[in-house]
């Protein structure tokens, strides 16, 4: 494994190093961690790296790798930088035969996004896209729940991600997090859309296997000055005639990371909560509400896909480091899977592609164009 990004004083950079390698099965070997080569080569001496491998820039990195003999050089990189670098660090990468995991959003624009899929079908080379919350083993017992009609048809879904973290502020004290984020020209043309929006969308569209058709969206800037909405407000309509709710924020003060989400079909309803993710609320029609607990035996025997999904057992909390790392661990046996010619099983297969990117970025279209404009439905572009 590889990065492009993640260098000091980076959040998400060090929580993908961690994950990758909490199965044993990646090692990481090197990358170029941030603009400032001086702050990338400070980055590889943090983390102990051979110097000959921590980079300047990811081109370099590029040309040098390529000339380290197959079983030695990375097989695949992270790209982890602010989000108008993903397409050209993506494309570049698999141009040239590597195979690629990417932060979410995909790319910055829906143009971009439509390129990516192609390059990916044209290399043939594995990419992963870093929803992580469908990493979650009740996320995916929720899925199997919805796939195999226990709720019946699904008529209703409301997604929530709240944050309060900025409230205030925040990029004008110089804080590195708050600062690109709030930049239009680094994070596109949404910010709390963007950065947790997209993952309320594809935690929807994972969980119901669903598609948003409609959305009647509502982007606000609180913050005096702020250049990019940090509240979003949507009515959705799926393609099988359902309704939702979809919200994020980034000023609901108190809040930290509180992304849920119900869904109700005609025989009962789920719940599911972040925050306390090794529970899954169940719940018949005309029955007391069930609580399934990650860990368990009858979670396994539901659910091939949750049981892969776990590590301890259950009492023994799992959660954000675990997701992520069910995320590489499904996209990494995939990468070893084509570099032996052999086909990855559908469990191996179950984490966010291209095709879930270029998902997010028509969403993040539609979400900009429903709010400007003055009609009530806007229409998902295909």
């Amino acid at each position: 494994m590889g990065m492009v990004g993640g260098g000091p004083g980076a959040f998400i950079g060090e929580v993908h190093r961690k994950a990758a390698r909490m199965d044993g099965q990646v090692e990481f070997v090197g990358g170029a961690f941030d603009i400032n080569p001086r702050k990338s080569k400070q980055m590889g001496k943090e983390l102990n790296l051979n110097p000959k491998r921590v980079y300047k820039d990811y081109k370099e990195m590029i040309v040098k790798e390529l000339q380290l003999p197959d079983g030695e050089r990375m097989d695949f990189v992270t790209v982890c930088t602010p989000n108008n670098w993903h397409f050209s660090i993506a494309k570049d990468l698999l141009d040239v035969g590597f195979h690629v995991m990417c932060e979410k959003p995909m790319t910055l624009t829906t143009k971009e996004a439509r390129e990516l899929v192609k390059i990916v079908k044209k290399t043939r080379r594995v990419f992963g896209l870093m929803h992580n919350y469908t990493g979650y083993p009740m996320v995916k017992l929720a899925r199997d729940m919805v796939n195999n009609g226990e709720i019946g048809k699904v008529r209703k879904i409301v997604v929530q991600y709240p944050q309060g973290w900025l409230a205030t502020a925040l990029e004008k004290t110089g804080q590195q997090q708050a600062s690109w984020r709030t930049d239009p020209k680094q994070s596109g043309a949404s910010g709390c859309g963007g950065d947790i929006g997209t993952h309320a969308e594809n935690l929807a569209e994972y969980i119901t296997g669903l598609k948003m058709t409609h959305l009647c969206a509502e982007l606000t800037a609180f913050v005096k000055g702020r250049k990019l909405d940090d509240d979003a407000n949507c009515l959705v309509k799926y393609n099988n005639g359902a309704r939702g709710v979809l919200h994020a924020s980034q000023v609901s003060v108190g809040e930290e990371n509180n992304l849920a989400i119900w869904v109700y079909g005609e025989k009962g309803g789920l719940e599911w909560h972040q925050e306390h993710p090794n529970y899954l609320s169940v719940k018949p029609i005309g029955q007391p509400t069930q609580v399934w607990k990650r860990g368990n035996d009858y979670v396994t025997s539901y659910s091939q896909a949750a049981g892969r999904a776990t590590r301890l057992p259950s009492g023994h909390p799992e959660a954000f480091f675990e997701a992520m790392a069910n995320i590489y661990l499904n996209f990494t046996d995939t990468v070893k899977a084509r570099m032996m010619r052999v086909k990855p099983d559908s469990l191996v297969l179950d984490f966010p592609d291209v095709h879930d990117g270029l998902r997010g970025m028509l969403f993040l279209e539609t979400l900009v164009t429903s709010a400007k404009s003055k009609q009530k439905w806007t229409k998902f572009k295909k």
